[in-house]
């Protein structure tokens, strides 16, 4: 008889100006952690999440402002990546994260990389330049087409102009949108979307860098 995968639990970290909502799936082993891109949320990552089984600890956050976590006067991305590095503290696993960010958040990850301990950094959908000045030039971008239609239910996005705005800060820092190389590890796949139009390859990737 196979062990089942991990039940996803749902978290809040911080106080009602920071807060954080997470999913998290296992309580040992390595915390991978899972950032969406903009405009979507944590439950993007579910199919992968469910197919890395026991293999580590996943953690599935919804950046401030989206889904379930509160919206800040402030989107510093330091602040943010060391909201994240407590975050991944209080977990008690004592092993350095992978880190998995989904478009604009390969900022976030590699923010994080650059100040705190991590196994490795995976990033995809990166952004070419800054944001977009519309929620619908965002958007185009998706091409949910080529994503199989029971995983299309994963990246529903929320047309918020206010809150694309605001994340405009995080390309105003240096390199900001430029891809830098995690000295642990990198894979940044091509394709638009690679965890959702296989959830089991994504998590046969991560599983090699645990």
């Amino acid at each position: 008889m196979h062990p089942q995968p991990p039940r996803r639990t749902t978290h809040a970290y911080g106080t009602p100006v920071n807060r954080l909502v997470y999913d998290r799936w296992g309580a040992y082993g390595r915390p991978v952690v899972l950032l969406h891109g903009l405009l979507y949320d944590r439950t993007m990552w579910w199919p992968v999440a469910a197919d890395l089984g026991n293999a580590c600890s996943v953690v599935a956050v919804d950046l401030p402002g989206h889904g379930q976590s509160a919206p800040r006067g402030d989107y510093d991305l330091e602040s943010l990546a060391r909201d994240l590095a407590v975050l991944i503290a209080g977990l008690n696993l004592h092993r350095a994260p992978v880190m998995v960010g989904q478009g604009e958040s390969a900022l976030l990850a590699q923010a994080f990389a650059d100040s705190y301990a991590t196994r490795a950094v995976v990033t995809l959908d990166e952004p070419v330049a800054g944001l977009p000045d519309t929620v619908e030039q965002h958007l185009a971008t998706a091409d949910l087409g080529t994503i199989p239609a029971p995983y299309r239910q994963f990246a529903v996005a929320r047309p918020d102009a206010t809150l694309l705005r605001a994340y405009q800060c995080w390309f105003k820092l240096p390199d900001a949108g430029r891809a830098r190389p995690h000295p642990v590890s990198a894979v940044r796949p091509r394709c638009r979307f690679p965890h959702l139009r296989s959830p089991a390859s994504f998590a046969a990737t991560l599983r090699d860098l645990l």
